[in-house]
């Protein structure tokens, strides 16, 4: 019998399980729904959907680099547990979908779900995604990623505790990769550790500005000292406090966390230039955190135990 299109996504839709694999099942089963449906049950591939509520928070960020190390990208892909995360095939996995980004045109989550899959064409990354929750036993989730080039310089990157944050760093530079990559290396370090929210000062918003400013005031006005003071003097007091705070989230501006002396990182990044008698000038970075942002599940394993024996 032959499969056709619309009988493959009918059993997709039915069982949750990858294009490719609803295909083999009807094959095997000669286009029969039912029996597909229990060749799908048997091979454990029809699993996806049902897991697909489940809270996913733990996994790994993962970044690819081209070989001139001038593009890159970076993944975060999400699984239930840790215990996965640290599983070679889901790491393969990840790795894979970093690969993916890297050679991406998609610009949103969404696109990049349809696209075909890097290593199999036959299906798309969130058909392989969904396979790959049946064959795992866990709910995944491929939850952003991003590209970043420096076509007048060099990327470098930095991966912190297995993948729990993952960082690129890019600056121009007219040196070699070589020349640098100890210099960027560190920096990325400092993203990882400090998570700083700007590159320098010159590129926070007004509107970041302005809500740290109102924090300030209102923190101030509430102070006892400050009760008989009018809201403009207060406001010129806590302009130099907001200055400080600018500084600790601007990577440029920051205390460079492994200098001896007080140097910022802007000017551990010039002293490194000055060494080497080139330029180098941070132009960007991207910070991921595995589960930033997300619900995480709380495990009570009393209650658990105890709801097993009741």
């Amino acid at each position: 019998m032959a499969i056709t299109a619309a009988m493959v996504k009918e059993l997709r839709d039915m069982t949750g399980a990858g294009m490719s694999d609803c295909k083999k099942a009807l094959t095997d089963t000669d286009g029969d729904m039912d029996g597909a449906v229990e060749w799908l049950k048997k091979h454990g591939l029809s699993k996806a959907e049902k897991k697909a509520g489940r809270i996913a928070a733990e996994g790994i960020v993962c970044v690819c680099l081209s070989d001139d190390a001038k593009n890159a990208s970076i993944v975060e892909v999400n699984s239930e547990t840790d215990f996965v995360a640290k599983n070679e095939k889901f790491q393969t996995f990840v790795g894979s979908v970093a690969k993916q980004a890297l050679a991406t045109s998609a610009t949103d989550i969404d696109s990049f779900l349809a696209e075909p899959w890097i290593e199999d064409s036959s299906v798309t990354v969130d058909e392989n995604l969904k396979s790959m929750i049946a064959t795992i036993g866990e709910n995944m989730n491929i939850r952003r990623f991003e590209k970043v080039s420096e076509a007048d310089g060099v990327i470098v990157s930095y991966i912190h505790a297995g993948g729990k944050i993952g960082v690129l760093v890019k600056a121009k530079t007219s040196a070699s990769a070589d020349q640098v990559s100890e210099c960027l290396k560190n920096v990325a370090m400092q993203v990882a550790a400090m998570n700083p929210k700007y590159l320098s000062t010159d590129d926070v918003s007004e509107d970041y500005k302005k809500k740290e400013l109102a924090i300030l005031v209102e923190q101030a006005k509430n102070d006892p000292k400050n009760a008989s003071k009018p809201d403009d003097i207060i406001e010129k007091m806590v302009t130099g406090r907001l200055n400080k705070e600018l500084k600790e989230v601007c990577l440029n501006e920051q205390v460079y966390v492994k200098a001896e002396n007080k140097e910022t990182v802007g000017q551990y990044v010039a002293s490194v230039a000055k060494e080497i008698g080139s330029d180098i000038t941070l132009t960007g970075f991207v910070r991921y955190e595995t589960g930033e942002g997300l619900e995480k599940k709380e495990e009570d394993f009393a209650a658990e135990v105890a709801a097993q024996i009741g």
